[in-house]
């Protein structure tokens, strides 16, 4: 019989593992959860507490119960974000969940990158970087259209960067294998803004609507950028959740 105290904080835990899976993409839309019996007999607690776990889900928003039938992923209309893939790449192998594929339609040398690329890899003035834009589907919807930038020098170390196939994996991963520099955090900037006409046409937008737009650096063991890219997302298809203490 679980305590007061070991209680509360299984059924979070349980519940946190669950919603790790659905935004993660492991579990999508009307996949079944176990039932409570189950969950209790897999976290060996009690079925009070599967139960508040599950009530916990449901506030969250992230599944539906059916009388009768049982509990079910809801259909979160969510992008994934960066975190969450990498994470999916480094247990799965993969950087993207079942119903979500890639369409990479560059991947080539430009001698003169944005401002903001020299900025965020740290290159000298004049210097050229790879440059690999993508969009990424949701089924039969585009549900992001991002550009990822390395410097030019790991063309020689990661030659797939300069392929339009897709790396199953996760170009950091993918960079990782080829060099010995290992990802080892990110920080994202986060704004919106209106999309111009190449993102508008690549989302199916019109030109000018409103998009969300994430500039994701990824940064080695050494701090130094590894990657930077700028992906635009539509603005009825994110969402953006933290848990924070309030003391």
């Amino acid at each position: 019989m679980d305590g007061p105290e070991k209680a509360t904080a299984k059924f979070r835990q349980i519940a946190e593992h669950f919603r790790g899976r659905i935004l993660g993409g492991e579990l999508r839309g009307g996949d079944e959860l176990p039932s409570e019996r189950a969950i209790a007999a897999e976290y060996d607690v009690s079925r009070p507490t599967a139960t508040k776990a599950l009530e916990l889900l449901r506030n969250q928003g992230l599944v539906l119960s059916v009388q009768g039938s049982g509990t079910f992923v809801a259909d979160l209309a969510v992008n994934r974000r960066a975190s969450e893939r990498y994470q999916r790449a480094r247990s799965a192998g993969r950087i993207y969940s079942d119903g979500e594929r890639a369409e990479i339609v560059a991947a080539e040398v430009v001698e003169a990158p944005p401002e903001p690329v020299v900025t965020a890899l740290r290159l000298s003035p004049g210097t050229a970087a790879i440059r690999r834009r993508r969009i990424i589907w949701a089924g039969e919807r585009r549900m992001e259209v991002s550009t990822s930038w390395f410097s030019a020098e790991l063309a020689a170390r990661a030659p797939r960067l300069l392929q339009t196939e897709r790396i199953r994996a996760g170009t950091v991963a993918y960079i990782e294998d080829g060099t010995g520099r290992a990802g080892t955090y990110a920080r994202d900037r986060t704004c919106a803004r209106q999309a111009g006409r190449g993102v508008a046409d690549a989302l199916g937008l019109r030109p000018s609507s409103p998009v969300l737009v994430v500039e994701h650096t990824v940064f080695d063991q050494d701090d130094e950028p590894l990657e930077f890219t700028e992906a635009f997302y539509p603005p009825d298809r994110w969402t953006y959740e933290q848990r924070y203490d309030l003391t």
